[in-house]
């Protein structure tokens, strides 16, 4: 095979997908369990939340939620992880105004992710230095969208913050993108007044994790069409 014809065949294997592939593991209800699904599911979520503690440890600005996650610990002197944890929870309670119901994967979000984070602060070693922050941020990037697609096409439910943003743009009728914006904007201008913080990886998260997110699904999609 020719150069030319295997970088097409590479850029042809990432090309983003702009719907949610269905897979041979996509449930059909939000409580239907089996053991292949919830092991996806929990390593989906696994590498979401330790690409997320890279933005930490990278030094260089943290995800929006972590932005208020770490406002909050620092505030309330708790682990980050705990801080998390919490704010999910109380995310989830918002759930009940909007008439949203959790699934497996929400109750699983909330504690696999914060555990997650966590465990990542504490083994992954702090950026030695800026340029090396800003790679830990395109690793963790890419580490968030592959666990997103990975937790995403399971459908036992989505995380918290997703489940707020459709419930709101279901209630409200304005737009995904704008009331996505609008609670994201919120979160991390009340984190950073927190002491959370906020740089050139919070932005690269902003920029990328959309795009990283649809290569993902593509990725998914174009392995389990293969099987």
């Amino acid at each position: 095979m020719s150069s030319d014809a295997s970088k097409n065949v590479f850029l042809e294997f990432l090309r983003p997908h702009r719907t949610i592939p269905h897979t041979s593991w996509a449930a059909r209800h939000r409580w239907d369990l089996s053991i292949r699904r919830t092991l996806i599911l929990f390593f989906g979520l696994l590498i979401f939340g330790l690409g997320d503690s890279l933005f930490v440890q990278s030094g260089t600005g943290n995800a929006p939620w972590t932005v208020l996650a770490e406002g909050v610990s620092k505030k309330l002197d708790i682990s980050l992880g705990i801080s998390t944890f919490t704010i999910s929870t109380l995310v989830l309670l918002l759930w009940i105004p909007l008439r949203e119901k959790p699934g497996f994967g929400t109750i699983a979000n909330i504690v696999i992710i914060a555990s997650a984070i966590q465990l990542g602060v504490n083994v992954f070693p702090s950026a030695s230095n800026y340029l090396s922050g800003v790679l830990m941020d395109l690793l963790g990037i890419a580490m968030v969208g592959m666990g997103s697609a990975l937790y995403i096409t399971c459908a036992l439910g989505p995380g918290p913050r997703d489940g707020l943003m459709t419930a709101l743009h279901n209630r409200s009728g304005i737009r995904v993108g704008r009331v996505r914006l609008g609670i994201e904007s919120t979160v991390l201008i009340i984190g950073a007044f927190l002491g959370g913080t906020v740089g050139l990886g919070t932005a690269l998260f902003a920029l990328l994790i959309g795009q990283s997110i649809a290569i993902s699904l593509g990725v998914v999609s174009r392995i389990t069409s293969q099987k």
